[in-house]
């Protein structure tokens, strides 16, 4: 009879924010069938991060145990950096190391750019890239001084490509990659890997997109044929050896299908040996440029066909 095959994450410590449910339940549901310990971290807030609840992260915690596995629940929050250390150092108490970080917390607040509140936006950024930024920071020390460890971001097509009114939620998103590949460059040296994922899949917060046009139905028809469940075995793999030489990357998943996304690399340029003025700009540098400029795509535009 041949062996089984060894779990991916045997004997690995992992953080999983906004575990309680979604795309951050299945992760770390699979984290501890892959053989993790895990740390399922949710404050148990309603989509627009009203609110707290202990019991999301207590059934998840209780699922993976019914299962055999091991887990012990966190209920704070990542938006404040104190909070945030305790996060990890929840991971520390209950299982003495930490091997990888999932940043999947998030609210969404949206609205229209010109009626946005100063307050929702802030909310947005806090939890999504201010609370990436803090826990991962957290971590970094931990993950020095081991000379190893993995950071899984999670970004947004919102921000990679466009949506509309998702000006908070994107510019999160969007900030989210830059820190992603900012910790995979300062941290290559020790063995510390970090990658980004952005997923098409229904969850509570994609719940609260509009679906009022027929373009908007149909879009939202096809969000929830996408389960959370396709999203965490990308994630299992990242955080495991089997990934060791995989930093700085942008992933998208989609059903079946697993995109990798570029990054912003020169497309086309121009060159005047006097310089520029805004007569020699508009005349020729802008007619020079505009074949390649990028039309006001939204994520829609460019995933136009149906999940595979």
């Amino acid at each position: 009879m041949e062996n089984a095959e060894a779990p991916a994450l045997a004997g690995k410590v992992v953080i999983v924010t906004g575990a309680g449910r979604g795309i951050g339940r299945e992760i770390a549901l699979l984290a501890a069938t892959e053989g993790a310990s895990v740390v399922v971290n949710d404050v148990g807030a309603a989509t627009d991060g009203a609110g707290s609840s202990a019991a999301p992260a207590e059934e998840v915690v209780e699922l993976i145990r019914a299962a055999g596995g091991t887990a012990v629940a966190n209920f704070d929050s990542v938006a404040d950096p104190v909070a945030a250390a305790a996060i990890v150092e929840t991971a520390l108490t209950a299982f003495g190391r930490l091997d990888g970080v999932v940043n999947n917390a998030g609210i969404l607040r949206d609205a229209i750019f010109h009626k946005m509140s100063v307050a929702d936006f802030e909310a947005v950024i806090r939890v999504h890239l201010l609370g990436s930024f803090y826990v991962s920071h957290a971590a970094a020390r931990i993950f020095r001084e081991q000379e190893s460890g993995a950071f899984v971001h999670f970004t947004s097509t919102s921000g990679l490509i466009g949506n509309v009114g998702q000006a908070n939620y994107a510019a999160a998103k969007l900030g989210l990659v830059g820190l992603s590949k900012s910790i995979a460059l300062d941290m290559a040296r020790f063995g510390v890997r970090s990658n980004c994922v952005s997923p098409f899949a229904w969850s509570r917060m994609i719940g609260t997109i509009p679906a009022e046009t027929d373009d908007e139905k149909a879009r939202v028809a096809r969000l929830q044929a996408m389960g959370p469940e396709k999203i965490a075995p990308l994630c299992a793999f990242l955080l495991g050896d089997a990934s060791r030489d995989v930093t700085g990357q942008i992933f998208a998943v989609r059903m079946n299908e697993i995109f990798l996304m570029g990054q912003s690399r020169p497309v086309r340029s121009v060159h005047r040996s006097e310089g520029w003025t805004c007569r020699s700009l508009a005349d020729h540098a802008i007619p020079a440029l505009r074949p390649a400029f990028y039309p006001l795509d939204r994520s829609g535009d460019i995933f136009s066909w149906d999940p595979i």
